[in-house]
């Protein structure tokens, strides 16, 4: 079996491009202090297959080209995401899917929150609070729910976990 299949970088690149193009349709909302991103619940993808922690952290650094924070948001948008996607790719055996959710909320409170701080000079706590609770309604509110959901489907499971 080759390492990287047809079939393996085709659900790398999609799940990336779905990343993307959810936090564009969402951009008004989706950058700078108040960050509601419905596309962070894709990041619950990485609790199946290491695969994701690549397209996640693809998917971010493209949708935060688009960013008016720059490259700064690129650097630590993208840092952030793979942090906490490698996070809930390493303790997935550990701990259970809502737990799971909470490393991304974690991971961008405190990276963004710093780098809002850090462009704009608001107090860390209030822009790492905002980012957080944008993070928890979209990761652990919307994406356990919907992931949760999407488990009992078990042709929908052996497309996200195939190798």
């Amino acid at each position: 079996m080759e390492f990287f299949s047809s079939r393996r970088l085709t659900r790398i690149g999609v799940s990336a491009a779905l990343y993307v193009v959810a936090t564009l349709l969402c951009a008004p909302l989706a950058y700078e202090a108040v960050q509601f991103r419905v596309s962070e619940m894709l990041m619950l993808l990485c609790f199946y297959s290491k695969d994701y922690i690549l397209s996640m952290t693809i998917g971010c650094f493209i949708a935060n080209l688009f960013s008016s924070l720059g490259m700064a948001d690129m650097l630590f948008g993208t840092s952030a995401t793979l942090i906490a996607a490698v996070l809930i790719y390493a303790f997935r055996n550990r701990t259970n899917l809502f737990v799971a959710s909470l490393f991304p909320v974690a991971a961008n409170a405190l990276i963004i929150g710093a780098e809002l701080k850090f462009i704009f000079g608001d107090p860390f706590w209030v822009n790492a609070a905002y980012v957080a609770l944008g993070e928890f309604v979209c990761i652990t509110v919307l994406g356990v729910t919907v992931f949760r959901l999407l488990e009992k489907n078990k042709r929908f499971m052996k497309i996200i976990t195939a190798s």
